[in-house]
């Protein structure tokens, strides 16, 4: 079972909020999930990230993959850093 850390839509029609959350890679965008590790506001003033640091370290490290807008959250909040400097 491959394992991903993606977006999960929210909101209204044009008031999108995001829920980061790990779940098999064959499920849909929208679906099934095994975790929820973090929400993120684009529309708000300054794009509310809240990402649980230590959920998202144990997946990375468990060998999940993030897609690439997740990705870039994490750089934003240094999380890949961090998962950088664990496995040395």
């Amino acid at each position: 079972m491959a394992v991903k850390l993606r977006l999960q839509r929210f909101g209204a029609k044009k008031r999108p909020y995001y829920r980061v959350v790990a779940t098999n890679s064959t499920s849909p965008r929208d679906g099934r999930f095994i975790e929820i590790i973090g929400t993120y506001h684009p529309i708000e003033k300054n794009d509310v990230i809240k990402i649980d640091e230590q959920k998202a370290l144990d997946w990375l490290a468990k060998g999940a993959q993030p897609t690439d807008t997740v990705k870039s959250l994490f750089n934003k909040l240094g999380i890949n850093e961090k998962f950088a400097n664990s496995k040395k």
